[in-house]
């Protein structure tokens, strides 16, 4: 995305998909960070292409990427093995060894402020360390995706907090690594680690080759970036407590910005640093768009077909409930879990029901998180909704009844580009010695889509209550069930 710096208007864009190395055990998610680089550099050209400006213009640039996934990295900055993602779950068992280590959960969350999920990046090192030694034994440092990309454009080892934060490696609290984590890895992990920085210095400058290629300056600022939802944040203008952000993408996530550090005793929620240098409570659960495609694909819907289907079932789908735990969950923490509909009868065995139940379900999925921020102290005055579901106007109806809050779109759809794009702006500024806040600058540049505003309707709203009721029970009931499910699935 090229963002115009005066008006923060959107110049130029381009998008390039790709998809997960097939083939895998299940619970195995991985991609080759070359994949990651060569759809950088073609929809960088793209993106200048289509925006008509001088490349040399350019000031500065931001890379958002997906969180918590581990590029191991040799002693010459060569890429070990494919990257484990922030959707392995394979690493479970390296989670429980971990924290059993550390004196259990409680013990972990007061120590760095979060739980260890199979997702975050800590488990994923031990895996490799138990798993494959001899690409172990190689390990010098290693990467976020993020990070990697920045070292691709910079040739420097970085880490800013806000990523740093989903690592587990790290103290949310003190914003330092924890020796006690990484000793229970390995003692001699802390000096494979990068240098940690404040999301308001650059990574570095653009590499003389790169700048050459693309035509931009060779003094063209690379920012700190941050994960995706840290970006997406400053790309939604959630940089001060009041807004709370919700993504509804392939994953969905729930989050907002707070001043101090926001750490559940329970570690249900992530507790995590922010791109501003604040701080970034959020709740992730992993199935949320992946869920509805499927459903539309199943029945061989178009976009606006699936919607037209949703809006023909009635609210609360008849009572049939869906747990969307396709590909596990991580909030709730059930790597196990799978899908189910719960209140299938003649009434609800329809593709009306089947449609509208799997997008309350795994919207009251993130509600279950939101209600978790509630009793933490997070009250939203607004809820921001941002990735591909919130095109969808019954999606949007959904949210706001869910959630019980005013559900608004961004004029910017894709906020984690537009975030990382306002970030450079903002380290632009810094560099030149210019006091200016990130939120001044989202405040100047982020607008809502006022057309999109819907209030919650009243009715709606105890239905979803009783719903969410029920899903939650639901949820907790069927542990234990999960867990002989998997066992009989590697039986057949």
């Amino acid at each position: 995305m090229v963002v115009e710096g005066e008006s923060g208007v959107i110049v130029g864009r381009a998008t390039k998909g790709y998809g997960l190395i097939e083939g895998l055990p299940p619970g195995r998610m991985e991609q080759h960070p070359s994949t990651w680089v060569e759809a950088l550099e073609e929809t960088l050209r793209m993106a200048l292409n289509s925006s008509g400006i001088d490349p040399s213009h350019v000031k500065a640039m931001g890379v958002s990427g997906q969180q918590h996934g581990f590029v191991p990295l040799d002693d010459e900055g060569r890429v070990i093995r494919p990257a484990k993602l922030w959707n392995d779950t394979s690493t479970a068992e390296e989670c429980k060894i971990i924290m059993e280590s550390l004196g259990g959960r409680d013990a972990v969350i007061r120590l760095i402020g979060n739980d260890i999920p199979p997702g975050f990046t800590a488990s994923k090192i031990l895996w490799l360390k138990r798993h494959e030694p001899k690409n172990y034994s190689k390990l010098s440092t290693f990467l976020l995706p993020h990070d990697y990309l920045n070292y691709h454009l910079t040739g420097i080892f970085s880490m800013e907090y806000g990523d740093a934060s989903g690592t587990a490696l790290m103290d949310v609290k003190s914003r330092k690594w924890s020796k006690e984590v990484l000793e229970s890895i390995d003692p001699s992990l802390e000096d494979k680690l990068p240098p940690l920085q404040p999301s308001n210095e650059p990574a570095g400058n653009l590499r003389k080759e790169l700048a050459s290629r693309f035509g931009l300056a060779e003094d063209t600022l690379v920012s700190a970036g941050g994960g995706d939802n840290m970006m997406g944040a400053v790309g939604t203008g959630n940089t001060k407590p009041g807004i709370v952000t919700a993504s509804l993408g392939t994953s969905g996530t729930i989050y907002a910005h707070s001043d101090e550090p926001v750490i559940d005793p329970m570690g249900r929620i992530a507790a995590f640093c922010d791109s501003t240098d604040g701080w970034l409570p959020l709740v992730c659960t992993m199935n949320v768009t992946v869920a509805t495609d499927l459903i539309r694909k199943l029945f061989g819907y178009s976009y606006d077909e699936l919607e037209k289907a949703v809006t023909k079932a009635p609210v609360g789908s008849g009572g049939l409930i869906f747990l969307p735990y396709l590909n596990g969950e991580r909030t709730p923490n059930i790597p196990d879990g799978t899908g189910v509909f719960y209140g299938l009868n003649e009434g609800t065995l329809n593709e009306q029901c089947l449609a509208r139940a799997a997008m309350e379900g795994v919207t009251l999925g993130l509600n279950y998180g939101l209600n978790i921020m509630r009793e933490l102290g997070i009250e939203p005055a607004e809820i921001r909704l941002t990735g591909g579901g919130a095109r969808n106007l019954a999606w949007r109806r959904i949210a706001a009844d869910v959630f019980n809050g005013e559900a608004v779109t961004l004029v910017a759809d894709e906020g984690a580009a537009f975030g990382a794009a306002l970030q450079a702006m903002w380290t632009h500024h810094m560099q030149l010695g210019e006091r200016v806040k990130i939120s001044d600058i989202t405040e100047a540049f982020v607008r809502v889509d006022e057309s999109s505003r819907l209030k919650p309707d009243g009715r709606n709203v105890e239905t979803y209550r009783r719903l969410q009721e029920i899903q939650d029970r639901l949820s907790s009931d069927l542990r234990g069930g999960f867990e002989d499910h998997l066992r009989l699935r590697s039986m057949l």
